[in-house]
């Protein structure tokens, strides 16, 4: 998996209270520790961290990998990147004015402070499955508002959404894909294709649930490659009513 930050952005996000580009300085409190968050002991201390970022894909949450400096505070480091936006094709339904005021973990509840409060539920959605991605929080809080969870945004996860790999992540033969799935019985199909869009290998998958009700799934993909070459997983479902192609997502990956 490649890092999409430069060094440099490693150094920069040491400093949270940081100023911005008109001068104007943010103000961040943040209340974390490794017993609260968990999080943070699931990290090296002294190396950069892989965090996922969520966007949007045609409006739908979309995973984007990150580097950042591993420290107590990840998770709020982690909010900043995301209001900083996508260095992908992704798009963001975070205003650029958003502000972290304050972020505090306790009890698998993250309550997040925001100025000015956001509204746009794609925006909450991409917030929460960022903070979500953390062991110990389950929900997500925003400006006192009741807690909610990823379940709290099916309109705004894809059909089928793929967590792992994420894009442009090194896999070898026979590596794992997992996500949730939302679609009808609960069944979907997937292709590998090499660097000349030849189907490598194609199979079907079925989730724990779906037909309304969104489920998990996990399925291995076998193939087989004379060198090292760019390659994508394509997941669909195919349309009940006619046989064609829908819910389509297609992830660029490193085949090894």
């Amino acid at each position: 998996m490649r890092f999409a930050a430069t060094l440099s952005l490693l150094a920069g996000l040491l400093v949270l209270a940081g100023c911005m580009g008109d001068g104007e300085t943010k103000t961040v409190t943040v209340r974390e520790t490794v017993t609260e968050t968990g999080a943070s002991g699931t990290v090296p201390s002294e190396e950069p961290a892989l965090v996922t970022l969520y966007f949007l894909r045609d409006g739908k949450v979309a995973a984007e990998v990150r580097g950042i400096v591993s420290r107590p505070d990840i998770a709020a480091v982690t909010i900043h990147q995301l209001f900083e936006g996508t260095e992908s094709d992704l798009t963001t339904a975070i205003p650029p004015e958003t502000r972290l005021r304050r972020l505090t973990i306790d009890g698998g509840v993250a309550t997040i402070e925001l100025t000015p409060p956001l509204k746009n539920r794609k925006a909450l959605a991409q917030i929460t499955y960022t903070l979500t991605q953390f062991e110990t929080v389950k929900r997500v809080s925003f400006n006192g508002q009741r807690p909610v969870g990823r379940a709290a945004f099916e309109q705004q996860t894809p059909a089928i959404f793929v967590e792992s790999p994420l894009p442009d992540e090194e896999v070898e033969p026979g590596f794992e894909a997992s996500g949730t799935a939302n679609t009808f019985e609960a069944t979907f199909q997937y292709e590998l294709r090499d660097a000349d869009d030849k189907i490598l290998t194609k199979d079907f998958d079925t989730a724990t649930s779906g037909t309304g009700t969104r489920g998990t799934f996990r399925f291995t993909v076998p193939y087989e490659v004379e060198a090292p070459q760019d390659g994508r997983l394509v997941v669909f479902e195919e349309s009940a009513a006619d046989g064609s192609r829908i819910n389509e997502i297609s992830i660029p990956l490193r085949l090894r």
